[in-house]
């Protein structure tokens, strides 16, 4: 009998079928550098492993770089940065709308590769590579305004303001969601006229090798994006110390952030930081409860919780705090883990050994410091033997508990009881991070105040995270330094200068006359 091209399992062995061909070429070819428009191997001969996650295979040998790499990679974007400095805005618009055409037209290629490198499941990443699409068709039609400015005149003079690429930029991304990413990056660095070395994630560069291959059937010239792979401690120092890199753009861990800072200050180089987070969602007894209960499931189940904006402390009201935690414990429960490529999987496993042994300590931690594990804590035996965790909640905990301190970047949610208002606000900035608040409840004039005063960068009132792209995204504190989005990005890749016009008509100083 036929099966509809709508039938899971069918979709399944269908994911599963092109994940095999894909992953064949790659054992085969294995993955290289693109330096100046060619496919490289290291110098030294070096490789390093990606591990699939699903059944912990070995996927690729990927080529390792270093200094060398590294310092071809901006040799070749500083070559390229004039030409495409000096492209007209309307070609360069041209161009990336290609980039994002080809990106459509291998949407499964790229949602398949990244649930195999990442374990992230299907059902999220066919939707993540149309976003990295839609950042490369917005900031293309961004590009011809990129050096628009302001006229600011006075009595005697016009200033006029306009803005350039600051130069060849360095770019590191991270290893969650990695292509789409990689876009939110690359794309403005593009449009506004800069050329890119990119270090992806050592843990999932799979589709790192994709991009440049896309932006060359689009037309984007050789040299523009120049992609090392590697590790941090080698590529990645390298790249941030290299004095022809004009500004790192990173997103990952704090703690990799301040390195990066520390490196690029020799050649003061300009840094903007997308890092971690600890985020509150916090419901008020007012609120809409169903809604804001699949809010909470989804903005810390979703993605394996491996995302930065995740929303995992749980600030519940007293009055409401019982129900709907045990509301929440049976939604928890019901959560689907399974294989990435299964489109019915809600948790696949996580990104790596390393990572998978880091949250589950927190199941033991949370034990150890008095919590109370209402749904999951322990490791699950998925399909494949991999790095499966049971999405987890727990409740009873206390402000300062490691729990409610540390970001653990899985699907572990931490419950937090307040009394009220003033006790929401001082519990959600009790901690090192500010990249993003939510909060739920029918008073918009509360809303309002809460969100006046909680320290984080971006907050969403009675919405879970809805990204519109011309809005500003980073965080305070240890969540990041500077913002993207529509023009902010343009603040960041370009350097804003002023012309002064005299009228004629001030009267000059004369000194010695």
């Amino acid at each position: 009998m036929a099966t509809s091209s709508a039938d899971p399992a069918a979709l399944f062995d269908q994911h599963r079928q092109r994940a095999a061909t894909l992953t064949a070429k790659l054992q085969r070819d294995g993955v290289g550098h693109h330096i100046a428009g060619r496919r490289v191997e290291s110098a030294s001969g070096a490789r390093f492993q990606t591990i699939s996650p699903i059944d912990k295979s070995v996927l690729a040998e990927v080529a390792r770089g270093g200094a060398g790499e590294i310092d071809q990679a901006a040799q070749a974007a500083a070559k390229a940065f004039r030409s495409w400095r000096d492209l007209e805005s309307e070609k360069r618009r041209a161009v990336l709308h290609k980039v994002a055409d080809a990106i459509e037209a291998h949407q499964d290629d790229i949602a398949v590769l990244e649930c195999v490198d990442a374990g992230q499941p299907y059902k999220f990443m066919a939707k993540a590579a149309l976003r990295a699409a839609e950042n490369f068709r917005f900031f293309a039609d961004k590009a011809v305004e990129a050096r628009h400015g302001l006229n600011l005149p006075t009595k005697d003079h016009w200033n006029v303001t306009t803005r350039v690429p600051i130069g060849p930029v360095g770019v590191i991304t991270p290893w969650n969601t990695p292509f789409m990413l990689s876009t939110w990056k690359i794309a403005p660095a593009l449009a506004a006229g800069c050329t890119v070395v990119h270090k992806p994630a050592e843990w999932s560069p799979l589709t790192a090798d994709l991009l440049p291959r896309l932006l060359a059937e689009a037309g984007v010239p050789e040299g523009v994006l120049n992609t090392v792979h590697g590790f941090g401690e080698e590529a990645g120092k390298a790249l941030t110390e290299h004095p022809a890199i004009k500004a790192i753009g990173f997103v990952g861990e704090s703690s990799t952030g301040s390195a990066i800072m520390a490196q690029g200050a020799a050649t003061l180089k300009r840094v903007h930081f997308e890092l971690g987070g600890k985020n509150p969602v916090i419901v008020f007894a007012d609120a809409d409860l169903e809604r804001a209960l699949d809010a909470v499931i989804f903005m810390i189940y979703s993605l394996n919780g491996e995302r930065c904006t995740s929303s995992s402390r749980l600030l519940v009201q007293e009055d409401i705090a019982d129900a709907f935690i045990e509301a929440l414990a049976a939604r928890v429960r019901r959560l689907k883990i399974g294989h990435p490529l299964d489109p019915r999987t809600e948790i696949g496993p996580l990104i790596h050994e390393r990572h998978y042994a880091k949250v589950c300590s927190y199941f033991d931690i949370a034990r150890a410091e008095g919590a109370i594990v209402k749904a999951g804590g322990r490791a699950h035996d998925g399909p494949g033997g991999g790095f499966y965790v049971e999405p987890t909640l727990v409740a009873g905990a206390h402000p300062r508990m490691r729990v409610a301190q540390e970001e653990v970047f899985g699907p572990y949610l931490t419950v937090i009881p307040f009394a009220d208002e003033a006790a929401a606000v001082a519990i959600a900035n009790d901690i090192d991070y500010g990249l993003t608040g939510y909060v739920w409840t029918a008073e918009m004039g509360r809303a309002l105040r809460v969100a006046d005063q909680l320290d984080a960068g971006m907050i969403w009132l009675n919405s879970e995270n809805v990204r519109h792209l011309p809005t500003p995204f980073g965080g305070m504190k240890a969540s990041g330094i500077g913002r993207d989005g529509g023009d902010y990005s343009f603040d960041f890749y370009m350097e804003t200068k002023n012309i002064c016009l005299a009228k004629g008509l001030h009267q000059v100083p004369r000194l010695g006359a």
